[in-house]
């Protein structure tokens, strides 16, 4: 796993091994990116593994750079300067084009070749910021991207007039004309799917919808059949102001029961657990409290709130990782039949032991009770 932080670190963490304290596992870092003239200069914003090689990582930052390093050597192969603060980055798990779709401060997205080292083009369009970027994960040349404007705009790479349109809020039935319904029959190029940024853009893995996310403090998710908003609800309990990349996560298919899709989602000091197709909160997984962290800055002192940043699912597994304000990466794992035996044992003490003092505190309280009503008495002394 990798994991990026403010001040430009890029760290390496092996899953696979772990020191088992007390039923407690702690990651050890295996490799850290040291810092050199070729290594970021600012906070990395996003990173991602090659999808054909996981000896290769690609790499984003505040530092207006696109950068892939070697898993084994931890360096930097090649770097891309993109003008811009770069929100996020996209590399389609099935293409042969290798290209890499960038999200940044300029209001069009920058497609990055890998091939030939250089600026494919960019796709323009969006009024403001791009903050996030997906491609499709059935068709290669398919590109989502979301922006500052409260546009989701989608694109294909091969047309020399990229938009296929842009997903609207206000229309819940699909895109419908004379020819029928999809994409093809009536792309709309007016509408935005939030009243506010969107700062998230995901696919679920067969194609079939998109979840966004934006300021309006809103997940929303899309039919892609007809690009109609499907009008799930996921209650006022959703929380989404900062301008970075804050991405929904669908788990994998696989993993859960047929016919029902979880969307997990980072809010602020807790993971809400939903079901994607009608918005049902499921559950909400508590991080636990810590001290807010200062910061001092030029503008003086300030609070830096404990958040949550960042979720990732450890594929092949069933398993949870989330990134913290805090600078702490947080594992959530099943407990296995051995786990719930040790922890019902340990209840059963800690349930022995309250027990044990609750006997003590009312054979104490009745002493002093006695000595109480003692003390009221008026004694004489003859």
């Amino acid at each position: 796993m990798l994991s990026g932080g403010a001040d430009s670190s890029i760290i390496l963490w092996d899953l696979e091994h772990a020191e088992n304290t007390s039923r407690k596992f702690i990651h050890r870092p295996v490799g850290r990116v040291q810092k050199s003239s070729s290594s970021h200069k600012f906070g990395i914003t996003h990173l991602s593994f090659y999808p054909f090689d996981s000896f290769a990582f690609l790499s984003s930052s505040f530092d207006h750079s696109l950068k892939i390093y070697s898993t084994e050597t931890l360096t930097a192969s090649a770097s891309f300067e993109l003008d811009s603060v770069v929100y996020s980055h996209a590399i389609s798990p099935i293409a042969d084009h290798l290209l890499v779709a960038c999200a940044t401060q300029h209001p069009a997205v920058r497609l990055v070749d890998l091939r030939s080292g250089a600026n494919a083009h960019s796709l323009a369009g969006h009024q403001g910021a791009v903050l996030s970027v997906a491609w499709s994960p059935q068709n290669e040349n398919i590109l989502a991207s979301g922006g500052s404007d409260g546009t989701v705009r989608f694109w294909d790479i091969r047309r020399s007039a990229s938009s296929l349109g842009v997903l609207d809020l206000e229309n819940s039935l699909g895109i419908l004309s004379e020819h029928g319904t999809g994409w093809d029959s009536r792309p709309r190029d007016r509408g935005k799917a939030h009243v506010g940024a969107c700062n998230g853009v995901v696919w679920s893995d067969d194609g079939n919808y998109v979840v966004t996310a934006g300021h309006d403090e809103r997940i929303r998710v899309w039919d892609m059949s007809t690009g109609a908003n499907t009008l799930s609800h996921f209650g006022p309990i959703v929380k989404n102001s900062h301008l970075s990349t804050l991405l929904p996560l669908l788990v994998p298919s696989n993993v859960t029961t047929p016919g029902l899709q979880i969307l997990l989602y980072p809010n602020e000091r807790e993971i809400l657990v939903f079901d994607m197709l009608d918005g049902t909160l499921l559950k909400r997984l508590r991080i636990p409290r810590v001290a807010v962290t200062q910061a001092r800055g030029n503008s003086g002192q300030r609070n830096i709130r404990h958040r949550t940043t960042s979720l990732a699912w450890r594929s092949g597994q069933v398993e949870l990782y989330s990134g913290h304000s805090d600078g702490v990466i947080r594992a959530l794992i099943p407990l296995t039949q051995q786990d719930a035996i040790s922890e019902g044992e340990d209840a059963e003490a800690s349930n022995d032991e309250d027990d044990e003092d609750g006997s003590r505190n009312r054979k104490r309280q009745a002493l002093e009770d006695i000595y109480r009503e003692m003390t009221r008495q008026k004694i004489t002394f003859t």
